[in-house]
């Protein structure tokens, strides 16, 4: 995705939660390449959650190779015809792809300035897709950053219908191995921006 807003400062806060949906933009969107995983690897849990799942992925990249995350992310995105899962928001909410919630998401787009890059021709409301969105609307590389409102209304119109379940299939996918952590990292994000857009919201 593209857009027109040079880079900004946000709050530290807000700055985590933009890498993180970045993080997941870009291990959904490919397989991750060596120099992913040793940076995965790289990683420290904590107690939280997210912590906890981050700890979990990052033991997982250790042992995983980069022929082996190119074979996972096939069997589950790509496949022979399609994947194990299909990752879009049209397919989740409709059982087809290239329907209403795609025509709804296209419209905010246009909206925030959001532009999808030149020779790609996925549908726009993929996965990976919308946690770059996301990841957009909080840093301002869009249209500069998107207020609390703007970003829970994005994120409750285009992501919370359906992305924690997403993750949650991800988890208990039959291929999913280092994806599986990727998967509960997901899930467990999406829980923890649910209940902060709902108590920011009164």
């Amino acid at each position: 995705m593209t857009g027109n807003a040079a880079a900004v400062t946000i709050a530290e806060e807000d700055r985590a939660r933009a890498d993180l949906y970045d993080f997941l933009a870009a291990i959904l969107a490919r397989p991750p390449e060596a120099a992913l995983l040793e940076r995965i690897a790289a990683l420290q849990g904590d107690a939280t959650p997210i912590g906890a799942a981050i700890g979990t992925l990052a033991g997982l990249a250790a042992r995983t190779r980069p022929a082996a995350a190119e074979a996972e992310f096939n069997a589950l995105f790509v496949g022979i015809g399609r994947g194990e899962l299909v990752p879009y928001a049209s397919y989740y909410l409709t059982g087809f792809l290239n329907e209403k919630p795609l025509a709804q998401l296209r419209r905010d787009m246009e909206r925030h300035r959001i532009s999808r890059v030149r020779g790609v021709h996925e549908p726009e409301d993929g996965i990976a897709s919308l946690m770059e969105m996301m990841a957009g609307l909080i840093d301002g590389r869009f249209a500069g950053p998107a207020g609390l409102e703007a970003q829970r209304t994005f994120f409750n119109r285009h992501i919370a219908p359906w992305a924690a379940h997403f993750f949650a299939d991800l988890e208990g996918a039959q291929a999913s191995v280092l994806y599986a952590a990727v998967g509960t990292l997901g899930r467990t994000f999406m829980e923890v921006e649910t209940e902060a857009f709902r108590l920011a919201g009164g």
